[in-house]
């Protein structure tokens, strides 16, 4: 998958937090751009065109972050995930990861921690 260019899934309750995902993405892998704000929306959004990454928070309304990810890694496996999670929830995102999400940033985060794990995620690393 290194070199892939494709479509990003922005997967958060928090339209700020979308919108600094959005702000952060300085690859030109990244072809276009979806936000979803509750899981529910996320899963519409991903059968509908089956992004290559997703920025996934964990703990959202109408379907939380991890269901989607199984669901999403069900129809798509080779979908590239980053987990966006507080701090407290950690053993949640280590679950997350080992359902298959290949990053994972913690709120707070900063525009570095975010911008390096963009790169990673769009790179394949």
């Amino acid at each position: 998958m290194p070199g892939t260019r494709g479509r990003l899934l922005i997967v958060d309750d928090s339209s700020t937090v979308r919108r600094s995902i959005e702000r952060h993405i300085l690859s030109d892998r990244v072809t276009e751009i979806y936000q979803a704000a509750n899981g529910r929306e996320a899963m519409e959004l991903f059968e509908r065109y089956l992004p290559e990454f997703v920025t996934m928070h964990l703990a959202m309304p109408e379907m939380d972050g991890l269901t989607c990810i199984t669901r999403m890694l069900a129809m798509k496996p080779d979908t590239r995930l980053m987990v966006i999670s507080a701090l407290g929830d950690a053993e949640t995102a280590i679950e997350a990861v080992e359902r298959g999400a290949n990053e994972y940033v913690v709120k707070p985060f900063s525009a570095e921690d975010l911008n390096l794990a963009l790169a990673n995620l769009v790179a394949g690393a």
